[in-house]
């Protein structure tokens, strides 16, 4: 963890974990959601790949803006972080957040598919939490909870609206 912590800007640590956290909850939102209004398979995988690829690049272009403007504000040169790789950094970490929910929906059938997606994006911010309680040395455990029940809200605000407006 000392490498890794050595390695990784604080810049860049914020742009990772926004970027997993988002990409799992709001994927697991859209394949959930969508998965629990309709059936055909296609259809949510074409939702999904569509949802994060649009997020991922929205992402990564707003992490680019909002760090320029950071910036652009730090007039005593604080700021020694690179836009281009914090918005890299966004943009592959939402992607891979988002498989989380993805991979299991291309591979299975409904209604597995989604349970599937449901526990490996749930295992993923709970390891995700983990890992970064131990990054910043600070409480590893209850790091892991608290993501896993952000992702876990979200989650069943993408249930309810799929369940509510089925097709």
């Amino acid at each position: 963890m000392k490498k890794i912590k050595e390695f990784l800007h604080e810049d860049y640590l914020r742009s990772l974990m926004f970027g997993l956290q988002d990409g799992i909850v709001s994927t697991t939102g859209v394949v959930v959601g969508i998965s629990t209004g309709v059936s055909n398979k296609e259809i949510i995988v074409l939702a999904a790949i569509v949802a994060v690829m649009v997020e991922a690049s929205s992402m990564a272009a707003g992490q680019y803006s909002s760090e320029k403007a950071v910036h652009q504000m730090d007039k005593n040169g604080k700021h020694t972080d690179s836009l281009y790789v914090g918005a890299l950094i966004m943009f592959i970490s939402y992607l891979i957040g988002g498989s989380f929910s993805i991979i299991p929906t291309v591979i299975f059938d409904q209604p597995i598919a989604r349970d599937i997606a449901i526990v490996f994006s749930f295992l993923g911010l709970f390891i995700i939490g983990y890992v970064k309680g131990q990054l910043v040395e600070h409480k590893p455990l209850r790091s892991a909870i608290e993501l896993l029940i952000i992702g876990s809200i979200a989650t069943i605000i993408g249930v309810a609206v799929g369940y509510f407006l089925k097709v």
